[in-house]
């Protein structure tokens, strides 16, 4: 039997020290070493080189799992588990020198997501979860926050950067929000904004067309922290649909509403 909390914890201290690694490569870091994927979508040796470390220390904790990786280091299925691997979440902001980038681990058994680390490499802040055990920051227990009132919200979100035909929706929700709260943050990294959410500094956040690898582990870091997490229709497709609307229950559940509104 997998003892979950014990894996979280040897998580927890692979990320720290990879991060290390990232923060190190950070303070040298030269535009020229980027890599061009798509159309606003870059990568770097540190992304490569991070992803590597990570499979090669985690493998060892489940041996018979498989992983989902964004760089595709590995690619081996799991029948029961899985590793679902972000190895720097905000590529765009560590390129530009914007210190907010993070690790982003989780891990699936079956289709249920049971361990989750988020990794803020400048912070030095470990956000961690396990299936039934709660949600922590640095080994001290966090929860969403208590706030119920929309016009006293802290909204997170992710500007789209792909596919505009729905960039409309999203505008007139972003308008919507910008107007009935107290204001919206774009932060670039999706693992951050979701564990923002999770301690309590956002009320809520939303975002289109994410990939699976941006958001599993921030995913069972809200709802361990006593938050919910949607898809935009209001079902838990988000892993496969990429759209994603998380919060307190009351303030989650608010911005669903505006968000079904408009899409």
């Amino acid at each position: 039997m997998v003892d979950f909390e014990n894996i979280t914890t040897q998580l927890a201290g692979i990320c720290s020290r990879v991060g290390s690694y990232i923060r190190q490569e950070y303070q040298n870091f030269s535009s020229s070493k980027v890599e061009v994927k798509g159309i606003r979508d870059t990568v770097s040796y540190v992304d490569k080189e991070s992803e590597r470390q990570l499979v090669e220390y985690i493998k060892p904790l489940i041996p018979a799992a498989g992983f989902i990786t964004e760089e595709g280091t590995e690619k081996s299925k799991g029948e029961v588990y899985n590793w679902i691997i972000d190895p720097l979440d905000g590529t765009t902001n560590f390129v530009h020198r914007i210190p907010v980038f993070s690790i982003s681990v989780a891990l699936l058994r079956n289709e249920e997501l049971v361990v989750a680390v988020v990794y803020e490499i400048n912070q030095n802040e470990c956000f961690s979860a396990w299936k039934g055990g709660g949600a922590y920051l640095n080994g001290e227990r966090i929860h969403v926050s208590d706030n119920r009132l929309f016009e006293e919200a802290l909204i997170g979100t992710g500007l789209p950067f792909r596919e505009f035909e729905k960039l409309n929706p999203y505008i007139e929700v972003l308008k919507s929000v910008m107007q009935r709260t107290r204001g919206v943050r774009r932060i670039g990294s999706a693992a951050v904004d979701l564990a923002y959410t999770a301690c309590g500094r956002f009320d809520a956040f939303f975002e289109q067309y994410l990939m699976n690898y941006d958001m599993a582990a921030g995913i069972l870091l809200v709802k361990e922290a006593g938050g919910v997490v949607h898809d935009f229709d209001g079902s838990g497709g988000m892993l496969t649909k990429g759209n994603i609307v998380a919060g307190n229950p009351t303030l989650g559940t608010a911005l669903l509403t505006e968000i079904k509104k408009h899409f």
